[in-house]
C-alpha cells in the first residue's frame, strides 16, 4: 500500500492518560485515592496509546494478495502474532494463510509507549486491531466501487477477494496503482460470534521458522562488515570502574580497538573469540566500597523496614492484644530471569545515523534512550526488533544497544555485543526478595473476621523505564511489587494490605508476573492455614468470603470449576495429597488444584487442575499453552530457583547451578479449563503464576503437617 494518504488519526482511547490524570488526583487527596487508583490500575487493560495510527502503515497488501500486519507487540513465544493474525483476519475478511505478523520497526511509525508486557498484547490490542482491519477492509471496497462504477453497499468479500455480481478481484489487484487512499469513517464492526477465526485453535503463524531454524532471533542478526564487541562488567554489586592497562590487550591477534568511554571499556575485534580472549588480558580496578553479603539484603528487605504505604484498608485493625489471631512468616529469595537468550545488539552508526537490531520489549523507549544518549534525533535512529529468545521482563532494559552504538561509532563499523552467560546472571534486572507477615482470625460462624497482609520488596516498577519517577511520590506505592498483594476476597469486613518498600544495591525490576507469584503464594498459604487449624474446607471458607458481584461471581466460577474438574479432597490417598490456591490478576482470575506426594524427602508434583477466566480466548490452544508454561515457570521459581549473595557478589552465574525445573520435574498431567466470564479478551500470559507455589504448599501441609513458609519449597 502506497502511503501517501490524507492523514486522518485513528482514534487512541484514554490509556496512561487516564492514570495519569487519576495520579494527580491522588496526589492531591493522599492516601484513600491512592488506594483506589491502585485498585483500579490492578485490573486496568490500557488500551494502545501509541503513534502511527492510521491503517495503511499497520496493513501492507503485497502483490500475491497477502497481507501483512506491522505489529507495535513484540513475539517473545507468547504467540501473540498468532492472535493478533486471527483477529485482523477475521475483519479483514483473508484466510489465516494469507496473513504474516512482522515486529515494526521504530520507522515505520508504529510505536506502542507501553511496549510489550504486562499480559496485555492480545487484550490491550482487541479492539484496535479490529478497527484498523475493518477500515482496511472498506478502504479496499471503496477503490473496488470506484473502479466498477457501483455503490460499496452491493460488494462482498471472502478470502482476500472483492465481488461484485460477476466481476472479481483481489485484495493486491485493487491496491496496485492506488497511490492515496480514501478513509473511511471506522466501520462497524462484525459481530464476535460471526468471526470464523477468533476462537478456534488455529496452528502457531511462527512454527515453520522456528522448526527450520530461521535467524529471527536477536543473536541472529547480522549487517555487512560487521565486527564484534565484549565489555568489561564488574562482578561485585555496587562496583565502579577504576582504571585498566588494556595495553597487553590490544596486541591480541584480531583486535581492532579497545575503547573506553565514560566508566566502561569496550574490546572491538574481527571475531568474538578473539575479542574474548582479549577481554582476559585486561588488568582493571574496581572500586568496590561494600562487599554485601545476604544476611545485609535480608535486613534491608524486611516488613518494618522502609517507606510503608497502605494499599489496601477497610474495616478495623487486627489489634495485637487479641490473643485468637494466626501470624506466619514468608519469604521467597531473588530471581533471576534466566532467559535462554542473552542480552544484546547489533549496532550501526553511520553519519548520524542509527540502526540497530536487538530482542527488546520497548522499542519506543529504546529510541528514546539512544536518541537521548547520542544527543540526536529519534528520526534518525531505527530500532528494529527481533523475536525474543524469551523475555520475562528482561528485555525492558536495553541499554547495551547504545553502548552497541558507541562503539560502532568509534570504529566507524557495525558491531555485534553480546552478553556472556555469567555477565547476563551477574547483570541482570533481578526479582527482588520479599518478606511477608500473615495476621487474621476467624469469628464465631467460622468466616475470616480479619486478614492482613504486611509486605516488604525492592524496587519492581519504581525507577524502571516504564513508570515515570514522580510515580512513586504520587502513587506511594510500587505498582509492581503490589501486584497480587491486595486480598482478593471482597467479602472479608477487616483487611490491611501494607507494603514496605526499600530500594537495593543492585538492579531489580519486572519479572513475570511481578509481585503475583510472592504475593500470592504468602496469602494464600495463610488462608488454607486459617482453614486447617479451623478445620474448616478451604475453598467452602473462600467461596464464603467473595461478593456476589461481576468480579466475586468470575472468581467463583474459577474456584468451583477447578473443584469439579479436580475432584479435589482433603484426604490423603496413597501416599498423595491436594492443594487448592487462588488468585486474580490484571482482571483475570485463576484457580488451580496440584497432586503431589513426597519422593526421596522432594516434593513430587504429579497433576495440575487449572481453570482461567480470561474472557474471549482468541486461540484457545494458545491460551492454554501459556498457562501450562506459566505454571511450569512459577514451579521452578517456588521449588528450585535462587540467586544468592556470597563474597560481595550474585551467584550463581551459569545454568546448573542456579538450579530450574527440568522434564522430570515437570507434572505428568495439566489441565487447563478456560471459562468466558467477559465479552473481550483479558490479560493471559501472567496470571497463571499466581496460584501454583501455594496450591504446593497447602498439598504438602496435608501430606506432612509442615507449613512451607519459605521460597524455593524445601522439605525440613
Amino acid at each position: 500500500m502506497s502511503k501517501k494518504l490524507s492523514r486522518r488519526k485513528f482514534l487512541v482511547r484514554g490509556g496512561l492518560g487516564t492514570l495519569g490524570v487519576l495520579a494527580v488526583g491522588t496526589y492531591l487527596f493522599r492516601n484513600p485515592i491512592r488506594r483506589e487508583i491502585i485498585g483500579f490500575a490492578e485490573s486496568f487493560v490500557a488500551p494502545y496509546s501509541g503513534s502511527g495510527t492510521d491503517a495503511n502503515l499497520w496493513f501492507e497488501i503485497t502483490k500475491d494478495n497477502n497481507i501483512i500486519l506491522h505489529s507495535p507487540k513484540v513475539e517473545m513465544g507468547q504467540g501473540t502474532f498468532t492472535g493478533l493474525a486471527q483477529i485482523a483476519a477475521d475483519e479483514l475478511d483473508v484466510n489465516i494463510n494469507q496473513m504474516q505478523v512482522i515486529a515494526a520497526s521504530s520507522a515505520s511509525g508504529i510505536v506502542d509507549r507501553l511496549g510489550t508486557g504486562g499480559s496485555l498484547s492480545i487484550a490491550s490490542m482487541w479492539t484496535t486491531i479490529r478497527e484498523l482491519a475493518a477500515t482496511t477492509r472498506e478502504m479496499v471496497k471503496l477503490e473496488a466501487a470506484k473502479k466498477w462504477e457501483v455503490s460499496v453497499d452491493d460488494i462482498t468479500t471472502k478470502n482476500g477477494i472483492v465481488t461484485h455480481e460477476n466481476k472479481e478481484l483481489s485484495f493486491a489487484e485493487i491496491a496496485a496503482n492506488v497511490t492515496e487512499w480514501k478513509i473511511p469513517d471506522t466501520p462497524k464492526l462484525k459481530p464476535v460470534n460471526s468471526y470464523k477465526l477468533v476462537g478456534k485453535p488455529v496452528p502457531r503463524i511462527d512454527l515453520k521458522a522456528k522448526v527450520y531454524g530461521d535467524p529471527i532471533f536477536g543473536m541472529d542478526a547480522e549487517m555487512d562488515n560487521m565486527l564484534h564487541a565484549v565489555i568489561l562488567r564488574p562482578e561485585y554489586i555496587g562496583a565502579t570502574f577504576k582504571s585498566a592497562n588494556f595495553s597487553k590487550a590490544e596486541q591480541m591477534p584480531g583486535i581492532v580497538k579497545v575503547v573506553q568511554i565514560d566508566d566502561w571499556v569496550g574490546i572491538v575485534a574481527k571475531t568474538y573469540p578473539e575479542a574474548l580472549a582479549a577481554k582476559l588480558e585486561v588488568d582493571v580496578e574496581w572500586n568496590i566500597p561494600k562487599k554485601w553479603t545476604e544476611e545485609d539484603i535480608r535486613n534491608l528487605i524486611t516488613v518494618g523496614s522502609g517507606d510503608e504505604m497502605i494499599v489496601q484498608k477497610e474495616g478495623d485493625v487486627l489489634e495485637n492484644d487479641d490473643e485468637d489471631f494466626l501470624e506466619l512468616e514468608f519469604k521467597s529469595p531473588i530471581g533471576a530471569h534466566a532467559q535462554l537468550e542473552p542480552n544484546g545488539a547489533v549496532a550501526s552508526y553511520k553519519d548520524g545515523k542509527v540502526t540497530v537490531i536487538l530482542s527488546t520489549q520497548v522499542i519506543g523507549i529504546t529510541q528514546n534512550q539512544i536518541a537521548k544518549a547520542l544527543d540526536i534525533d529519534t528520526d534518525d535512529i531505527n530500532v528494529i526488533p527481533t523475536y525474543l529468545g524469551g523475555g520475562f521482563g528482561r528485555r525492558l532494559n536495553t541499554n547495551h544497544a547504545i553502548q552497541a552504538i558507541k562503539l560502532s561509532k568509534a570504529v566507524g563499523q557495525p558491531v555485534k555485543y553480546f552478553f556472556t552467560r555469567k555477565e547476563e546472571f551477574q547483570n541482570d534486572m533481578f526479582r527482588p526478595p520479599t518478606h511477608h507477615i500473615m495476621r487474621g482470625k476467624l469469628n464465631e460462624e467460622g468466616l475470616i473476621e480479619h486478614l492482613e497482609h504486611h509486605f516488604a520488596s525492592g524496587n519492581v516498577a519504581i525507577d524502571s523505564l516504564l513508570l515515570p519517577g514522580i510515580a512513586n511520590t504520587v502513587l506511594g506505592a510500587d505498582f509492581g511489587a503490589i501486584r497480587g498483594g491486595r486480598i482478593h476476597y471482597s467479602d472479608i469486613k477487616n483487611v490491611r494490605s501494607i507494603q514496605w518498600h526499600k530500594t537495593l544495591p543492585f538492579a531489580t525490576s519486572w519479572w513475570r508476573s511481578l509481585g503475583l507469584l510472592a504475593n500470592t503464594f504468602a496469602i494464600e498459604s495463610f488462608v488454607d492455614e486459617l482453614a486447617f487449624q479451623n478445620n474448616k474446607n478451604p475453598i467452602e471458607l473462600r467461596l464464603a468470603q467473595i461478593k456476589d458481584n461481576e468480579e466475586g461471581i468470575r472468581l467463583k466460577n474459577v474456584i468451583k470449576k477447578v473443584q469439579e474438574e479436580s475432584n479435589y479432597s482433603e484426604t490423603v490417598s496413597n501416599g498423595r495429597a491436594m492443594g487448592f490456591a487462588c488468585s486474580t490478576d490484571t482482571g483475570t482470575p485463576c484457580a488451580q488444584v496440584v497432586e503431589v506426594s513426597i519422593e526421596n524427602k522432594e516434593i513430587k508434583v504429579h497433576k495440575v487442575t487449572c481453570v482461567m477466566d480470561c474472557g474471549i480466548a482468541v486461540n484457545p490452544d494458545q491460551v492454554r499453552a501459556q498457562c501450562e508454561g506459566a505454571m511450569i515457570m512459577a514451579m521452578s521459581a517456588a521449588m528450585h530457583e535462587k540467586m544468592y549473595i556470597e563474597d560481595g557478589q550474585l551467584q550463581p552465574t551459569i545454568f546448573g547451578p542456579y538450579e530450574m525445573a527440568m522434564i522430570k520435574h515437570a507434572p505428568k498431567e495439566i489441565n487447563v479449563h478456560l471459562l468466558q466470564g467477559m465479552d473481550k479478551p483479558g490479560p493471559v500470559g501472567e496470571p497463571p503464576l499466581g496460584p501454583i507455589a501455594a496450591a504446593i504448599g497447602n498439598a504438602v501441609k496435608r501430606l506432612t503437617g509442615e507449613r512451607l513458609t519459605e521460597m524455593p519449597l524445601k522439605l525440613s
